[in-house]
């Protein structure tokens, strides 16, 4: 799946953006990775990995979500936005893969985390 930034974005907000789906593509890969069976994961998720089916469409729930976010320019994290663009199911199983996920992106994708953390 290949999604590219909207078009009203500017040369920054879109490399923020582009990140951002790829920094939550990768949490989601890697809660797959250690919580799902290897042969299940025959899907690709938004940033290349392999991921199970469940994984993969919360993945691209996921980065479509970041895609069409309004509110990148001024964003922070979706958790202090006073929009909430996913559906509570959604936000609660992307809320249980950030809480796994989270500590476990410094040791796989270590600039990819402190940018997170940075909220840049």
């Amino acid at each position: 799946m290949q999604i590219k930034a909207t078009k009203s974005d500017n040369a920054k907000i879109a490399k923020r953006r582009t990140r951002e789906m790829k920094t939550i593509s990768q949490m989601v890969a890697l809660y797959c990775e250690d919580n799902h069976e290897d042969e299940l994961r025959t899907e690709s998720a938004y940033c290349g990995e392999s991921v199970c089916s469940e994984c993969a469409a919360l993945d691209s729930y996921a980065v479509l979500r970041t895609q069409r976010c309004r509110k990148m320019h001024v964003k922070t994290s979706c958790e202090e936005c006073e929009n909430h663009c996913y559906a509570k199911e959604q936000r609660e199983a992307i809320r249980l893969v950030m809480r796994y996920s989270g500590p476990r992106m410094l040791k796989r994708h270590p600039i990819a985390a402190i940018r997170h953390l940075l909220h840049k």
